[in-house]
């Protein structure tokens, strides 16, 4: 247990000074309701358009796809890292994982996920 004392008084501290800082927001904030500082507003203007718009699909898709190709990325760098000592069954398996992206990356492609219109 002593191996993880130090990560549990960091990780405790961590969650005082955040439930102390939202105590302290809700204590001392300002309440003061109103009908202009209740609408919605984009980096100090009022919004452009209704909230209420729909955001296209390609939006999202092109996050998505962002995030999973990001996150499989992070798996080559521990990987080239040790690439000499992890021989050629490393090399091996990492080709078959790149072919792996590479087809879900052409799939995408040819699905028109990237296509703006």
């Amino acid at each position: 247990m002593d191996n993880y004392a130090a990560t549990l008084i960091v990780a405790g501290f961590g969650l005082a000074v955040a439930g102390g800082m939202t105590i302290l927001a809700i204590l001392l904030g300002p309440r003061s309701r109103g009908a202009v500082k209740d609408l919605p507003f984009e980096c100090g203007m009022p919004a452009a358009q209704k909230s209420a718009t729909a955001i296209p699909v390609n939006f999202y898709l092109v996050a998505i796809l962002f995030v999973m190709f990001d996150i499989e990325i992070v798996f080559l760098y521990p990987w080239a890292v040790s690439f000499r000592q992890l021989g050629p069954g490393a090399l091996a398996a990492m080709a078959a994982f790149i072919l792996v992206l590479g087809a879900g990356l052409a799939y995408a492609i040819r699905r028109g996920a990237l296509e703006w219109d």
